[in-house]
C-alpha cells in the first residue's frame, strides 16, 4: 500500500480533535452547577490556572465556521452579554476558596474585538479584581482583521495584552465568495502592523484548507502571502464540515468541497511549505519558528493540548467564562449552556449556567495522558503514564495500524512514524473508550 493509499484509507475516518479527554460529545447532563462549584472549592492558591473568556457574537457570520456564535450590527446585545459576564466573572471566584492565581489568559469567540476598547477595558478590570493575573501571563486575542482599528491595537496594549491570533483563513477570492468571508490581503496586513506598532509581536496566523473549490495551488498562494508578514505561528486547519451540528454550513454547496485526496494533497503542500521556511511542526497542526517558545517546549516534549490548541500553557486549571465555555478542574469538566438567554439567566438569579461535564474517573486520566502525549509528541510510553497515575493499562489493539505503519510498537511504548504525523488522531482514538462506547457520535474526518 504507498503512503497516499495510506493516508485514503483512514483519513475518511471521523474522529475527535481531542482538544480534551473525554472529548465534548460525551459530557453529560449530571454535571450541574452545584457539582461545578463543588469543584471550585476544591481549588487551592498553590496551583496556577488559565481563564478562557467566551464572546460569542460576530458582525456577519462565516459560513464555514464551527464556533458558538451568532451575528449582530447592534451593540445592544453585545453590552447586555458584557454586564452579565462581569457578573459571572465575580460569582465564579467567589467560590474558590482563595484568590486565584492565572498564568494565561485567553479571548476567544465570536469576534472578542467586536468589544469596544472602553469595554475591553471594563472586562480587563474585572478579571483583574477577582484573579491575580501574573504580571508575566500570556495574554492572548482572537482577532478578525475586517473589525481591527490602530486604535484599539493601542489599547489591547494598555489593557496588557501580549499575543493576537488572527484570522486569515484563505486569501482566494473565490474561496472567499464561497464562505461568506471577503478579506484582503492588505486588511490583514494593516492589521498586523498595527499590532506591532503598537508593541504587541507575538502574532499567530489561522489558516484552512479543506474550504469549497479551494485546491493546492490557492492554499499555497493563501501560505506564501500570509508569511510575507512573518506571523510567529501558523495554525492549519482541516475545514469540518459537520452541517448537522452548524446550521450555516448548510449554506455551503458539498459539491464544491475538495475530494478526501486532495484535502491530504493540500495539507502535505502546506506543511512542506512551512517547513521550507523555517517552521517547526507542532503535532498535527500547529507551525512555530523555531525561536519561539511553543518550538522549544515541543522538542523538550512539554507542549500541551486544550481547547485552543497546542500551547505553552501547562495550567493545572483552566477556568471557562461566558456562554458556551468550557471549564477544566482536577476533578473535570463543565460546561456552560450555549443559549446567551439561558446563560443570563442562570447568572442573573445568582446561579452558575453549567449544563452538562464528565467527572474524570483514574482510567480517563490515564487514557487523557496518553492521547494527549500522542498528539503532541507523536509517541507516548502507555506503561509510564499509568504508573504515574498508579494503575495499569492495556494496550488496545493495534496490529492493523502497525501493519500499515500508522505506529511502531515496542513493548510498552508506541510512536507515529513523521510520515504519519496527520493520523496521529486515528491512533489516538484507539484509546478512546468513549468513543468506542458510543459510536454513533459524530465527529469531522481526520485530514
Amino acid at each position: 500500500m504507498t503512503s497516499l493509499e495510506t493516508h485514503l484509507k483512514y483519513a475518511v475516518q471521523n474522529t475527535p480533535r481531542y482538544t480534551s479527554y473525554p472529548t465534548a460529545p460525551h459530557f453529560q447532563e449530571g454535571i450541574t452547577g452545584k457539582v461545578y462549584a463543588s469543584w471550585l472549592g476544591e481549588l487551592g492558591r498553590s496551583d496556577t490556572g488559565s481563564l478562557y473568556v467566551h464572546i460569542p457574537y460576530c458582525r456577519e457570520m462565516c459560513w464555514y465556521c464551527g464556533c458558538s456564535t451568532r451575528a449582530t450590527r447592534r451593540q445592544a446585545p453585545i453590552a447586555a452579554y458584557l454586564e452579565t459576564l462581569m457578573r459571572e466573572i465575580k460569582q465564579t471566584a467567589a467560590l474558590a476558596p482563595e484568590r486565584l492565581r492565572i498564568g494565561h489568559l485567553h479571548f476567544g469567540g465570536g469576534t472578542p474585538t467586536i468589544l469596544s476598547g472602553d469595554q475591553l477595558a471594563a472586562l480587563m478590570e474585572a478579571l483583574r479584581r477577582h484573579f491575580d493575573i501574573d504580571p508575566e501571563a500570556e495574554i492572548a486575542i482572537e482577532i478578525d482583521p475586517r473589525v481591527f482599528t490602530p486604535e484599539l491595537a493601542s489599547n489591547l496594549v494598555g489593557l496588557g495584552v501580549n499575543r493576537a491570533s488572527i484570522g486569515v483563513q484563505t486569501f482566494d477570492p473565490v474561496v472567499q465568495a464561497k464562505i461568506n468571508r471577503t478579506q484582503s490581503y492588505d486588511t490583514v496586513a494593516r492589521c498586523t502592523e498595527a499590532l506591532r506598532h503598537a508593541g504587541i509581536n507575538r502574532i499567530s496566523f489561522d489558516i484552512l484548507y479543506g474550504l469549497p473549490a479551494q485546491t493546492r495551488d490557492s492554499c499555497i498562494n493563501t501560505l506564501r502571502q500570509a508569511l510575507q508578514l512573518r506571523p510567529d505561528r501558523v495554525s492549519v486547519f482541516g475545514y469540518a464540515h459537520v452541517p448537522h451540528m452548524r446550521r450555516q454550513q448548510r449554506l455551503i454547496d458539498e459539491n464544491d468541497l475538495p475530494k478526501p485526496a486532495a484535502r491530504i494533497e493540500q495539507a502535505l503542500a502546506i506543511a512542506e511549505a512551512l517547513a521550507g521556511e523555517g517552521y517547526v511542526q507542532i503535532g498535527i497542526d500547529h507551525y512555530a519558528r523555531a525561536d519561539d517558545n511553543l518550538a522549544r517546549l515541543a522538542a523538550a516534549k512539554g507542549v500541551c493540548r486544550n481547547f485552543q490548541g497546542y500551547t505553552t500553557d501547562q495550567s493545572s486549571f483552566l477556568i471557562g467564562l461566558g456562554a458556551s465555555a468550557i471549564s477544566r478542574l482536577p476533578r473535570g469538566y463543565a460546561q456552560n449552556t450555549a443559549d446567551v438567554r439561558a446563560w443570563s439567566q442562570a447568572i442573573e438569579t445568582v446561579q452558575l449556567a453549567t449544563c452538562r461535564g464528565i467527572e474524570l474517573s483514574r482510567e480517563d486520566r490515564v487514557r487523557g495522558a496518553v492521547i494527549e502525549r500522542l498528539m503532541c509528541d507523536l509517541e507516548a510510553d502507555i506503561g509510564a503514564i499509568a504508573a504515574s497515575q498508579g494503575t495499569s493499562l492495556d494496550l488496545p489493539d493495534l496490529a492493523d495500524l502497525e501493519a500499515d505503519g500508522l505506529v511502531l510498537c515496542n513493548g510498552s511504548r508506541i510512536a507515529i512514524p513523521e510520515s504519519c504525523r496527520m493520523l496521529a488522531r486515528i491512533v489516538a482514538a484507539r484509546f478512546d473508550a468513549h468513543l468506542q462506547n458510543r459510536s454513533a457520535v459524530r465527529h469531522s474526518s481526520s485530514v
